[in-house]
């Protein structure tokens, strides 16, 4: 009796225990700026009186609103609220549809300036970023469906984000 116990006992916790755990595929970037895209985005949030931090990798950034939930890893899922825009005109390129809940990603997908700060910011909080070539779309165009240029190769782009949640 005690043998078939421990079997129904332990059964169900050695096929627990096998279950494979679901692997990240990504990892963090190395990838860092260099130093005339640094010097470029330091001489236009100097020229704009812009008051933004430097990080490590050469993204310029702001945050207006740490936020109070979850930190993202590259790994999460997140959900965002976002408008990216050319620094060079001003044009927006992108932009979360008015009254929508979000944009759901995974970090790991997104362009290496976003892996490197959203970390930096809760749930609920908000930053812009100041996004080098080297760490955006770098010396590729990116087109919209109808072939046209929305993003031309070597930009300097601007991300004002709201983390809406962190899974």
């Amino acid at each position: 009796m005690k043998k078939v116990m421990f079997l129904m006992i332990a059964a169900p916790l050695l096929f627990l225990s096998c279950k494979k755990e679901d692997k990240c595929p990504y990892s963090q970037s190395n990838a860092s700026a260099s130093a005339s895209e640094r010097a470029y985005l330091t001489s236009y949030m100097s020229t704009n009186s812009i008051t933004a931090l430097e990080h490590s990798s050469g993204v310029f950034y702001n945050i207006s609103l740490p936020g109070t939930g979850a930190s993202p890893s590259i790994c999460s899922n997140v959900t965002a609220r976002y408008t990216g825009s050319l620094m060079s005109n001003g044009s927006v390129f992108d932009v979360t549809p008015a009254g929508s809940p979000g944009i759901n990603f995974t970090l790991g997908q997104l362009i290496v300036g976003w892996q490197k700060v959203l970390p930096l910011v809760k749930a609920g909080g908000k930053v812009t970023l100041y996004i080098p070539p080297s760490l955006g779309y770098g010396s590729s165009d990116r087109t919209n469906q109808q072939g046209a240029v929305v993003i031309p190769a070597n930009s300097y782009l601007k991300f004002d984000i709201e983390l809406v949640n962190v899974q």
